[in-house]
C-alpha cells in the first residue's frame, strides 16, 4: 500500500517555521527575495537595454574580491549579490535578442527547474530517484515522438549541446570500431584502427571539440553548396578514398544560413559505406515538428543519433542538451559503469547511462514541463513563429536600401551585409550601444555580416516589425552622421 502524504502544515517546517516551532525556516524568507528579485529581473527585461551596463571588472569590485573572516545573513548575502550582479547581465531574455542562438526561458520551465533545483535530486539512477527519472523518461518519449524519431532510441540529458554531440558520438565511435573488430572499452584508441571523421566544411566548432574530446583528431573536411549544405556527391567521393571505420556528421540547421542538409541521400550514401551517421540539429532539430518543414528534414530519422539544445528553440533554462541515439545498446557500451555501491535498475536503463555525468540534475524536468504546457500543437507553433518572424526580419532588412539578405531564410537564420564590412561591423556596433535589438558580426563567405538568430518564444511579429525599424533607424542615423 502506498503511504499516505503527510498532511500540510503539520510537520517540521511547516508554515514557514522549524520543528522546534519557534525558529524561522531557513529557506523561506531567502526564496521570497530570489523571487522577488527574479521578478523584477523578469518583468524588466522585454524592455531594458539589452547590453550588460558594466564590465566584469565592475561587478568584481561590487561583489568584493576579500573572503570575509565572517559569513553575514543568507539573504543580505542574495539582495548584495543581485545588486552587484544585475547590471553586468545581459538581457538574453529579450525577445530582439538575436545575438546568438539562444532562446529565453519559458514560465513552466523556470517554476520546474525552480523546483529541481529545491528537490535537489541526483538523478542518475532509477530506482533512487524515481520521481524526477520518470519525468524525464516521458520528456524523452515525447521528444522522440515530435521529431519523428525512431521510438526505440535512448535519450539523455546533458550539460548542452557540445555534451550532446560527445554522447552521441561516443556511441557512433565505439560502434564503428566494434564492427571492425576493435573493443575501445578495453583496447583504448592506441593500436585501433583510424576512424575518419567526416564533416562539412561549414560545421559548428564544437562538433570538434566534441571530437578532440574522444579522440577522433582533426576531421575530413567535405566541400558544401553556397548554403552551407553538405555536397553529397563530395561526401561519396571522400568515403570512397579511404578505408575503414567512419563516422559522418551531417547538420539539421547551418550555424549562418540555417540550411539544411539532404538527410536522406546523405544517409544513404555513408550507410553504404558502413558509416555512423550523426546530426547536429542544436536548433534545427525542433523543425521537424511542423509539416511545413518536412522537406527540410525529409530521411532525418535514417541517420544513427541526433543532438540538440532544448535551451534554444524550445526554451528551457540553461542547461540542457539531447542526446539521442537509435542504438541504445551502443550509447550503454560507450557510456555505461556500474559500482556495487550503486542500485542499478534491472527494467532498461539508468539515466547516468547515457550521459557523460553520474551526478547530475534533473534537466528533462523542465523539458517535460515546457512540453506539457504547451502539447503538440503549442511546440508546432512555437516553431513556425520563429520561422515566420526570420522571414518578416529578412523581408523588411531587405527592403531597406544598401542591405542584402545573403542567405536563402529557410528556417530562423538571417544574415545581411551592407555595402561594405566598415558598414556592416558599423550598425553591430550601433545597435550593441543602442541596446534595443542585438545582433552581432559573423564572418560568411568571406564578408562581415550581421546574423539575427530568431530562437525566443516571445520573438512574434510585432518585434520582427520593431526589429526592422530599430535597424532601419540606425541605417539612417550612421549615414546622416557620415558614418559608413
Amino acid at each position: 500500500m502506498l503511504e499516505q502524504p503527510r498532511t500540510r502544515g503539520t510537520g517540521p517546517g511547516a508554515g514557514g517555521r522549524s520543528g522546534d516551532g519557534d525558529r524561522p525556516d531557513e529557506y523561506t524568507e531567502v526564496l521570497r527575495v530570489a523571487a522577488r528579485r527574479a521578478s523584477e529581473w523578469l518583468g524588466e527585461v522585454r524592455e531594458r537595454p539589452i547590453p550588460p551596463r558594466a564590465g566584469a571588472d565592475q561587478v568584481e569590485q561590487a561583489l568584493g574580491r576579500e573572503l570575509p573572516e565572517q559569513g553575514m545573513p543568507a539573504v543580505q548575502v542574495l539582495e548584495e549579490l543581485a545588486e552587484a550582479i544585475e547590471p553586468g547581465l545581459i538581457a538574453i531574455n529579450s525577445p530582439r535578442f538575436y545575438g546568438w542562438v539562444i532562446g529565453g526561458t519559458q514560465p513552466a520551465a523556470l517554476g520546474a527547474d525552480w523546483l529541481v533545483s529545491a528537490w535537489d535530486q541526483n538523478t542518475g539512477l532509477r530506482t533512487i530517484t524515481p520521481g524526477a527519472v520518470a519525468a524525464e523518461e516521458i520528456a524523452g518519449e515525447w521528444v522522440l515522438d515530435l521529431l519523428g524519431l525512431p521510438p526505440e532510441s535512448a535519450v539523455g540529458f546533458t550539460t548542452g549541446a557540445t555534451m550532446a554531440q560527445f554522447s552521441a558520438m561516443a556511441a557512433g565511435r565505439d560502434e564503428v570500431l566494434r564492427r571492425a573488430g576493435w573493443d575501445v572499452s578495453v583496447e583504448g584508441l592506441a593500436g585501433g584502427p583510424k576512424v575518419r571523421f567526416i564533416v562539412g566544411a561549414e560545421r559548428h566548432g564544437t562538433v570538434d571539440l566534441a571530437a578532440r574530446y574522444l579522440g577522433l583528431g582533426a576531421p575530413i573536411e567535405v566541400a558544401v553548396d553556397r548554403e552551407g549544405r553538405i555536397r553529397v556527391d563530395a561526401l561519396a567521393e571522400t568515403l570512397d578514398a579511404g578505408e575503414g571505420p567512419a563516422l559522418v556528421l551531417l547538420q539539421a540547421g547551418n550555424i549562418h544560413s540555417g540550411a539544411f542538409d539532404a538527410f536522406g541521400e546523405a544517409v544513404e550514401v555513408a550507410h553504404r559505406a558502413g558509416a555512423w551517421v550523426h546530426v547536429d540539429g542544436a536548433f534545427g532539430l525542433w523543425a521537424a515538428v511542423s509539416p511545413r518543414f518536412a522537406s527540410l528534414v525529409d530521411g532525418l530519422a535514417t541517420a544513427d543519433s541526433w543532438s540538440t539544445d532544448a535551451h534554444k528553440t524550445l526554451n528551457v533554462p540553461y542547461d540542457c542538451g539531447i542526446a539521442i541515439v537509435r542504438d541504445q545498446p551502443a550509447m550503454l557500451r560507450a557510456l555505461s559503469m556500474h559500482a556495487s555501491y550503486l542500485q542499478a535498475t534491472d527494467v532498461g536503463a539508468d539515466p547516468h547511462e547515457k550521459v557523460p555525468e553520474l551526478s547530475r540534475r534533473a534537466r528533462g524536468v523542465p523539458t517535460y514541463a515546457v512540453l506539457r504546457t504547451l502539447g503538440r500543437r503549442g511546440v508546432r507553433e512555437l516553431v513556425e513563429r520563429l520561422a515566420d518572424s526570420a522571414r518578416t526580419i529578412a523581408d523588411g532588412l531587405a527592403a531597406i536600401p544598401g542591405v542584402e539578405v545573403l542567405n536563402d531564410v529557410a528556417f530562423t537564420q538571417v544574415c545581411i551585409a551592407l555595402e561594405h564590412d566598415e558598414a556592416t561591423t558599423a550598425l553591430s556596433e550601433r545597435l550593441w550601444r543602442e541596446g534595443e535589438v542585438l545582433a552581432m558580426t559573423s564572418r560568411w563567405h568571406d564578408r562581415v555580416i550581421v546574423r539575427f538568430s530568431v530562437s525566443n518564444w516571445r520573438t512574434d511579429a510585432s518585434e520582427a516589425r520593431r526589429t526592422v525599424d530599430v535597424v532601419a533607424r540606425a541605417i539612417e542615423e550612421l549615414r546622416a552622421g557620415g558614418r559608413p
